[in-house]
């Protein structure tokens, strides 16, 4: 939501000058704009993030390290071989204020924030040593000139792509299908060619362990390390990066299951000391993902990004998990079951995300 900046407290009354932003209200801190926030990469958890990252690529014998910085979101640009992290992950009162404005950190845990990195990984690897411009790897994954969708409708039942990111963003276009298909391959232990086995991704797969295995050691094309839209040059405010936000993806807006959702758990004030709903789903997550994909016949990959659609919802409705927990796993496996089943295939009902 964007704030006029005639109501703006500061023009009114200015903060005493030991009350820094992070005390700031939600009104408050809507009006400021996002240089002003001040902030750097360096000495936060998302440079020990960076760290790891350029670990696992070293370890693989990629000769290149990739520099990060602070902006408005998730990026990777084609110019230098660095990462755009989004401010928020910088400061605990920012996440706070992207979990109310958004209805969930994306990146906010280290599990999460190192899956997303893995991926634009992939970005600095294909533009840093001209992968898309080979023949091959165009045969693989199609034309990286490709123009880039406002957004997507996703086939849930493809096994033509691998599921690293939600919402089956590797079937966006070439250069995320290349980006989540490195992420799979870079990330330790994924045990990949077990996992898609007997999907047709695994050729991607193999390309790309073909592919690093012939660069490893190989000097990267790209190495002038800029800062494109650095947090200390965006003269918007935080509220106007949320309207444009909450505009721009409005669209993977979905409430089909919200009904069958209130069944099982409850919005209603007399269970406002019952568990989060969405702390009772992750803890029983495991089993689940594997009632649902043996009810399903499907793969435990593709269940699991079901459920975060589930674990979204919830969050929204600010659910609590009150009664049995027995009957509540039975009937959310269930509704799982239908709802895998349902968008898998039933392909007129495929749900359109934006990019």
């Amino acid at each position: 939501m964007a704030v006029s900046r005639a109501s703006h407290p500061m023009r009114r009354r200015r903060p005493k000058a030991d009350r820094g932003w992070d005390a700031f209200s939600d009104r408050e801190l809507l009006e400021l704009r996002l240089k002003d926030l001040d902030l750097s990469l360096a000495g936060t958890w998302l440079e020990s993030c960076l760290e790891e990252l350029n670990d696992d690529l070293s370890a693989r014998g990629l000769k290149l390290r990739a520099h990060g910085w602070l902006s408005d979101e998730w990026f990777s640009p084609s110019n230098t071989p660095g990462i755009a992290f989004p401010f928020y992950l910088a400061h605990p009162r920012l996440m706070r204020l992207e979990r109310k404005m958004m209805h969930a950190v994306e990146g906010g845990t280290r599990r999460e924030c190192m899956r997303i990195v893995r991926h634009e990984a992939g970005h600095v690897i294909q533009h840093a040593f001209a992968l898309h411009r080979r023949r091959r790897w165009q045969n693989v994954f199609g034309l990286s000139s490709q123009p880039y969708p406002t957004c997507y409708r996703a086939n849930p039942a493809s096994k033509n792509y691998v599921q690293h990111l939600r919402r089956w963003y590797a079937q966006c276009h070439p250069d995320e299908d290349f980006a989540e298909t490195f992420a799979v391959w870079l990330t330790p232990r994924s045990n990949w060619r077990k996992r898609y086995a007997d999907w047709p991704a695994l050729k991607k797969l193999d390309y790309v362990d073909e592919l690093m295995a012939e660069i490893a050691g190989a000097k990267p094309h790209l190495t002038a390390r800029v800062e494109v839209d650095p947090l200390r040059k965006l003269n918007f405010t935080l509220g106007e990066h949320y309207q444009r936000k909450l505009e721009h993806y409005a669209i993977d807006t979905t409430t089909s299951f919200d009904r069958d959702l209130k069944r099982i758990f409850s919005d209603d004030a007399h269970a406002a000391r019952a568990p989060l709903a969405t702390a009772f789903i992750q803890r029983n997550r495991v089993e689940l993902r594997k009632l649902a994909a043996k009810w399903a016949g499907e793969d435990q990959i593709t269940v699991d990004a079901v459920l975060d659609d589930l674990v979204d919802r919830c969050r929204i409705l600010k659910l609590r998990a009150p009664g049995s927990a027995h009957h509540m796993r039975h009937n959310l496996a269930a509704l799982l079951t239908g709802k895998a089943v349902h968008s898998l295939y039933n392909s007129s009902r495929r749900q359109w995300f934006a990019v």
